[in-house]
């Protein structure tokens, strides 16, 4: 499923004295199978673009095609195409109210009319993707668990509606290392199992140098560059001027190349930076064996 994003400015309180323009003439497609990450400071509109790819908000101006039809068109079937389109909010938790883990992820299958063997598989599926046992943690109070799997058990129940498009907004914020990293895993083999197209909002570059397979970079309601991660993170001087840093692996990187070392400028990830530091370690050790004394 593609989305293409023509032209769209929103205004806040449009027509008021508090009229505050948020998107001013944003353009952007995201194709089919993608992991795009949004990044920008706070206040550069990443937010208010993602709700809406969804419908949440109607455009001041412009428009939002999914599949070629325009989101907010008179003759649409929006309730469909929504479905079809997930939205995780930042801090999902909040949301869940049912008394046991199962019935929370299936309220939005029971509200599509399914079976109840089409509910129980969706469950069972979705409880599958985010990595909670069935068996365990089911008929378990989500209240019971942890931050970590609270917030997979809200991720699960959009899975549940078995959407083309996961928008996630922010999803590792306030979580613990360990959280984090299984939230981030989740997403990573979502994305390489299921195909599903991603689209990430998130501060942390680190996040999006593991998983983004390009980058969208926001500044005062404008996308100011779209590229791979390599590109745009090789960018310094356009990160500093969207007020960003760059993944950690790029300044070890960058303060290696200062200390001599011969690397490429362009790495941003520790697997990477690691098989380089790697190599000239080798290539260090034969050559210093060459000059060695014989045996």
């Amino acid at each position: 499923m593609s989305i293409e994003v023509r032209h769209l400015t929103h205004c806040y309180s449009e027509g008021s004295a508090l009229s505050t323009v948020a998107l001013e003439d944003v353009s952007l497609t995201i194709e089919d199978g993608e992991f795009v990450g949004i990044i920008g400071h706070t206040g550069s509109g990443k937010s208010t673009l993602v709700q809406h790819l969804n419908g949440l908000l109607k455009p001041s101006s412009g428009q939002i095609l999914i599949n070629g039809e325009d989101l907010n068109g008179e003759q649409v079937n929006r309730r469909a195409l929504r479905q079809r389109i997930g939205l995780v909010f930042q801090y999902p938790e909040y949301q869940l109210f049912e008394e046991t883990v199962a019935r929370d992820i299936a309220f939005g299958p029971k509200n599509q009319g399914l079976s109840k063997e089409a509910i129980d598989e969706r469950v069972r599926y979705a409880m599958d993707c985010v990595h909670l046992d069935y068996q365990k943690y089911s008929e378990r109070s989500p209240f019971e668990l942890s931050g970590g799997q609270m917030r997979r058990v809200a991720i699960a129940g959009v899975l549940a509606m078995r959407p083309s498009v996961l928008i996630l907004d922010e999803p590792t914020a306030g979580l613990d290392p360990r959280g984090r990293d299984r939230i981030l895993s989740m997403l990573e083999e979502l994305h390489s199992r299921e195909k599903t197209t991603i689209v990430m909002v998130s501060h942390s570059m680190d996040d999006m140098a593991r998983l983004a397979t390009r980058l969208v970079v926001m500044k005062d309601g404008k996308i100011l560059a779209t590229g791979t991660p390599r590109e745009i993170f090789s960018r310094e001087a356009l990160m500093l001027s969207a007020g960003l840093g760059v993944p950690a692996a790029s300044r070890l990187c960058g303060a290696l190349r200062q200390k001599g070392f011969d690397l490429p400028a362009d790495l941003y990830r520790m697997e990477e930076l690691r098989e380089h530091l790697l190599r000239l370690w080798r290539h260090t050790g034969s050559e210093a064996g060459k000059g060695g004394p014989a045996c």
